[in-house]
């Protein structure tokens, strides 16, 4: 029986309970999960600021929490990357998430990929929010 895998993304910027919500939600989709972290680079022109946390301190936070099977960093020149590499069966994104979701269809169509995209849904949104937590810090 073929594992299914299932991939997500983010910025994981103070890792946090909704991150956690997020990843194991993430996880029972499938038999493996894979997380990609968003590169500092990539953060600041997608949100105009760069993350509180550098990508490896962010990176270990995500392994850390030993939900993933694997964590690794996104290309910094080919956002789809890992996707050509990894063929997941499931995308599971945040409640939240837009960036590079817009061609997201587009791209697996084009790839012949089988990939179903899920949206998993938010976990106490008014408390659980790396913009919450850093207006707090």
């Amino acid at each position: 029986m073929k594992t299914k895998l299932v991939m997500t993304f983010g910025t994981f910027d103070l890792f946090h309970e909704g991150h956690k919500h997020y990843l194991k939600e993430s996880k029972a989709l499938g038999d493996k999960l894979i997380v990609v972290i968003a590169r500092d680079k990539t953060v600041n022109e997608v949100k105009n600021f760069y993350p509180n946390q550098n990508e490896q301190i962010r990176l270990q936070n995500v392994q850390n929490s030993h939900i993933p099977d694997l964590v690794i960093l996104g290309s910094l020149n080919d956002k789809f990357q890992v996707l050509k590499e990894h063929k997941p069966d499931i995308i599971a994104l945040g409640y939240d998430q837009k960036a590079f979701t817009e061609n997201l269809n587009n791209f697996i169509i084009d790839n012949d990929l089988s990939t179903k995209i899920v949206r998993i849904t938010s976990f106490h949104p008014d408390k659980y929010k790396s913009s919450i937590i850093k207006k707090s810090l």
